[in-house]
C-alpha cells in the first residue's frame, strides 16, 4: 500500500491582474529612486508572468469602492494599509478560499472518511483558524484531527503531503484533506527596495487542495513514494519572510537563483539516488523564472519537462506553497501511468524540499 493523491483541485480569486497594467502603476509611484524607476519596467518585464489573480477587488480598475484601502484606480495611487488591515482581508478572503478548494476537491468523495484536516498558509492568520472552519463548513466529523502548517514559506505544501503520507502509512483507513491557501498580493506595496520590487512582480493569490488515501483511483492522481528536505548551507538571509507594521515583507535576494544553481543537485541526490534520469515529469515550483532557468540549466531538463511549471508561472504567477499543487495539477492532467514526477518547492532556510511521486 503506498499513500495516493486522489483528488487535486485549485482555485484562484476573481480578480485578473494583468502584467503590464500592474507594471505600470508600480512604475508611476511617486517617490521611487532613480534606480527603482529603471528596475521596476526591468523587472515586471522580466518576470514571464502574463496575469496573476488577486483576492483585493480594489486592485481592479472597474472596482469602484467607497473607501478604498488599497488603490486609487482614478489617480493610480497604491495605498499603505496596515498589517492588521491586511490580516482582516486575509481572513474574511482567505476562509472562502479554504472552503471553496476542500469542497471542490471533495466533491466525489463521502466527507465522513475524512480523518485529518491540514492546512497550510504563510500570508495571515486568525484563529479558530482555516483547520477548523474547514472541518465546521465541510460537516467533517467532530473527532476529525486538524493540523495548520503556518509561515513555512513556498515550499509547505511539500511537508504537507508529507505529514499526510505518514498518516496514512500509519493507518491506512485514513483520508486527509490538505488544503492550501496564500494570498502573497495582501502584502504587496510600492517600494525602491530591490527586494519588494521583485515581490511585487511574481506574488499572486491562490488555493489549492488534494485528498491523500490509501486507495488510490486508476488513471488518475499519484502515488507519494518518498519525501526528503534539505537545507542548504548557505542563503538564510537571502530568502526570509518577516511582519512588518505595513503588511509581510519578503526578503528574495537576486542571489537565490545562484544558490540553487549550486546546491539543487545535492538536496535531490538523498530522494533520487542518482537515478534522475528515471523521472519523466517534473513539477518544480516556479519561484521566478530565473530559479526555473537555473533548475533547468543545472539538472538538464527538456522544455517540455519545465512546461508545466512555465504555464503556471505565465498564467497565475508565484502563489507560494499553494503553486507547486497548480503544476503538479497541470502535470497529472496529461501523465501516463508509471510515470516517475519528481516535484520540489524551494523556501526560507535556504529549504528544498522534493517528493517523488509515480502517476497512477
Amino acid at each position: 500500500m503506498t499513500p495516493s493523491i486522489i483528488a487535486l483541485e485549485t482555485v484562484v480569486p476573481p480578480t485578473v491582474l494583468l502584467q503590464h497594467d500592474v507594471r505600470d502603476v508600480f512604475a508611476a509611484q511617486p517617490g521611487l529612486s532613480r534606480l527603482a524607476q529603471r528596475l521596476v519596467p526591468a523587472t515586471f518585464d522580466a518576470a514571464a508572468i502574463e496575469t496573476r489573480h488577486s483576492a483585493i477587488a480594489e486592485l481592479s480598475w472597474e472596482s469602484g469602492a467607497e473607501h478604498p484601502l488599497f488603490f486609487l484606480p482614478a489617480s493610480g495611487l497604491l495605498l499603505s494599509p496596515s498589517t492588521r488591515v491586511r490580516n482582516e482581508l486575509y481572513t474574511e478572503q482567505a476562509g472562502q478560499l479554504y472552503v471553496e478548494a476542500a469542497k471542490k476537491a471533495c466533491a466525489s468523495l463521502d466527507t465522513d472518511r475524512i480523518t485529518h484536516v491540514i492546512t497550510v498558509s504563510c500570508t495571515g492568520f486568525f484563529a479558530p483558524g482555516p483547520d477548523f472552519l474547514v472541518a465546521r463548513e465541510l460537516g467533517l466529523r467532530p473527532g476529525v484531527q486538524r493540523f495548520h502548517l503556518g509561515f513555512m514559506g513556498c515550499y509547505a505544501s511539500m511537508p504537507a503531503l508529507r505529514l499526510a503520507r505518514q498518516l496514512v502509512l500509519a493507518d491506512p483507513a485514513a483520508v486527509v484533506l490538505v488544503v492550501s491557501v496564500e494570498l502573497c498580493t495582501l502584502h504587496v506595496r510600492s517600494s525602491s527596495d530591490p527586494d519588494q520590487i521583485i515581490a511585487a512582480s511574481i506574488f499572486a493569490d491562490g488555493a489549492a487542495a488534494a485528498v491523500v488515501a490509501a486507495d488510490a483511483v486508476e488513471g488518475f492522481g499519484c502515488s507519494l513514494d518518498a519525501f526528503e528536505s534539505v537545507v542548504t548551507p548557505v542563503g538564510e538571509a537571502d530568502m526570509a519572510w518577516t511582519i512588518g507594521d505595513e503588511g509581510f515583507e519578503m526578503v528574495l535576494s537576486s542571489y537565490v537563483p545562484k544558490i540553487i544553481d549550486e546546491y539543487i543537485e545535492g538536496a535531490l541526490e538523498p530522494l533520487l539516488q542518482g537515478r534522475a534520469g528515471e523521472v519523466e515529469r517534473w513539477a518544480i515550483h516556479p519561484g521566478g523564472r530565473s530559479i526555473l532557468d537555473r533548475v533547468q540549466s543545472t539538472l538538464k531538463l527538456s522544455d517540455e519537462q519545465l512546461t508545466p511549471s512555465r504555464e503556471t508561472l505565465r498564467d497565475f504567477g508565484n502563489m507560494s506553497s499553494a503553486t507547486v499543487l497548480f503544476v503538479l495539477k497541470n502535470i497529472l492532467a496529461t501523465a501516463t501511468p508509471g510515470e516517475r514526477i519528481c516535484a520540489m518547492a524551494f523556501g526560507p532556510g535556504l529549504t528544498v524540499e522534493s517528493g517523488l511521486m509515480t502517476a497512477n
